[in-house]
């Protein structure tokens, strides 16, 4: 495997991890037909329960398409030890149906179990997210606890499916700022945890500080995986003025189409081809359930991927 493949994945059609969010969801059959006449490769899984959890069903519904699957996004509110071990048996549960279907599929690249935090759950952090201030992180205390936890699982992970795990920082969660980002990679074990760099996530997070090219050249060391994900201008800067929680900036669209926002693709995709990334690059655009036309997006994502080589 030595050339960069496209996936795509449930989020853009408004299948997200976030309870409650009414809308149209659509089916995954529906979504993975549609997302492989876009011109996709891969696909992540979506949340538990989304696609089949059967191994060898799901491994027909992937091999029939032709598609790889990536991926699985957990979130877990790792810093809150009331709740860990709920969340950590889903991820088992998803890290063991991605082995399984990659050993069904024989599969050259070997999908990612993203770990992320409790995203949108906390009201501080999800009416604040893009504008995140030294005051609203945790606790010395939580982050070891939250870093322990990301240790543990990532060390399971491993143990239990051979799969590798790489952390997911996200807006309206507890480790979204590029500070953030460094002390949890900080606190875990680069042999364990990695990183999936999401562009749009970090240049929300981000408040306006360090560029994206300067934060991967800061994290090389631990992207082992990208999601590519833009995010627009003037409506992160209106979320920003006007004080949006996290759900009324995704519902005005501040994850854009690639290439429409601020998001500079080309240099990132030459930043990875100089440092030989192999593998998938995952193409995101969240958006809420019932929002858009996500199908004509991801076309639309997709070829804007080819004018830039990919």
């Amino acid at each position: 495997m030595n050339t960069i493949q496209i996936g795509n994945a449930p989020c853009s059609w408004g299948t997200l991890e976030f309870g409650g969010l009414g809308g149209e969801r659509l089916t995954y059959s529906r979504v993975l037909d549609e997302l492989v006449d876009a011109g996709y490769k891969g696909s992540e899984l979506g949340d538990w329960g989304f696609m089949p959890t059967n191994p060898a069903m799901l491994a027909d519904e992937f091999a029939g398409r032709d598609l790889t699957l990536t991926g699985a996004y957990v979130g877990v509110a790792l810093e809150n030890p009331a709740k860990i071990a709920a969340g950590e048996a889903i991820v088992l549960k998803a890290a063991q149906l991605l082995a399984a279907v990659a050993d069904d599929l024989s599969a050259a690249v070997q999908p990612f179990l993203v770990l992320a935090g409790d995203n949108g759950t906390d009201p501080v952090r999800t009416k604040n997210a893009g504008r995140i201030t030294p005051e609203l992180a945790l606790s010395a205390e939580q982050w070891r606890i939250f870093a322990q936890n990301t240790n543990r699982i990532a060390k399971r992970v491993q143990v239990e499916t051979g799969l590798r795990t790489v952390f997911h920082a996200h807006c309206a969660g507890f480790v979204e700022t590029p500070n953030e980002i460094a002390r949890l990679l900080e606190l875990t074990d680069p042999e364990l945890v990695g990183l999936v760099f999401d562009t749009g996530h970090y240049a929300y997070g981000a408040g306006g500080g360090e560029t994206i090219l300067s934060a991967l050249d800061r994290f090389a060391d631990r992207i082992w995986y990208m999601h590519y994900k833009d995010c627009h201008s003037d409506i992160l800067a209106q979320a920003k003025a006007e004080q949006w929680d996290y759900f009324e900036a995704v519902r005005h669209g501040v994850f854009c189409e690639l290439g429409k926002g601020c998001v500079d693709f080309p240099a990132i995709t030459e930043w990875l081809r100089q440092r030989d990334y192999q593998g998938f690059i995952t193409v995101e655009q969240d958006v809420l359930p019932g929002m858009g036309s996500p199908k004509a997006s991801a076309s639309r994502n997709r070829a804007y991927l080819r004018t830039i080589g990919l």
